[in-house]
């Protein structure tokens, strides 16, 4: 398939009902209810849990992950139109959240950029766990790596995969290859999606998303460990209106 037949499948990215932002985070802590009780004490012996309510997901993290609330969203908005969010998901996990840290523009403000992120997003509108995760997958490898090049982001066929828990979707992997350092803390990526549906029937898509060819990038076994951790975690909530 050529590439800019491959992007215009890729174009439809589904709607984010999160407030829009850029690759910064925002968010309010909330306190943890029982359902997430229940998904911490079935966790992977030393990792933490990250759970997402809104979806009625859950998945696990190393131990030196940090685990922002559910509440937070994490994004990345397009650079030639910050209003416009071309991806994100919530509950998200950082590794090494200060990993490289600079003012880019002078101005002050110091941006942090993280070796590795991992959340869940909703994928309504989808047809099948095989869209949810090849539709993803290359818009975060894009969104984080290589805009405004979308020719250098390459994916792989959809692959089926059953979870540790029994729950049973589709991954897809992508990758960049030769995306530009106009500063020192940006280079190539790579992402991986996995759709499933969650105990409603509806479409939710797992992500990881880090650096590549840097020393500490998460390595592939480690990724699809943490993704043999998915599992529902009671029914989807709606989630908190914001004041």
């Amino acid at each position: 398939m050529q590439d800019a037949e491959r992007w215009r499948r890729v174009i439809g990215i589904y709607a984010l009902t999160a407030v829009a932002v850029t690759a910064a985070v925002v968010g309010t802590l909330v306190v943890v209810d029982k359902a997430e009780d229940r998904a911490a004490a079935a966790s992977t012996v030393g990792w933490k849990t990250v759970v997402n309510p809104q979806h009625g997901t859950a998945f696990d993290v190393p131990p030196d992950w940090e685990v922002l609330a559910p509440e937070v969203f994490s994004g990345y908005a397009d650079h030639k139109d910050p209003d416009k969010v071309l991806i994100g998901h919530t509950a998200p996990a950082f590794y090494k959240s200060k990993w490289c840290s600079m003012d880019g523009d002078g101005d002050g403000v110091v941006t942090d950029t993280r070796l590795g992120t991992t959340g869940t997003k909703g994928a309504d509108g989808a047809k099948d766990t095989a869209e949810v995760a090849e539709k993803n997958a290359p818009v975060w490898v894009y969104a984080a790596y290589t805009q405004p090049d979308k020719s250098i982001v390459q994916w792989d066929k959809p692959v089926e995969y059953t979870t540790k828990s029994g729950i049973k979707g589709t991954y897809v992997k992508a990758h960049s290859k030769g995306a530009k350092q106009p500063h020192r803390c940006a280079g190539d990526g790579k992402a991986i999606v996995f759709g499933f549906q969650n105990s409603k029937g509806g479409f939710v898509a797992w992500d990881f998303y880090g650096r590549t060819g840097v020393p500490g990038t998460v390595s592939d076994d480690l990724i699809m460990r943490i993704l043999s951790t998915v599992r529902l975690s009671g029914d989807p909530k709606e989630p908190t209106p914001m004041p």
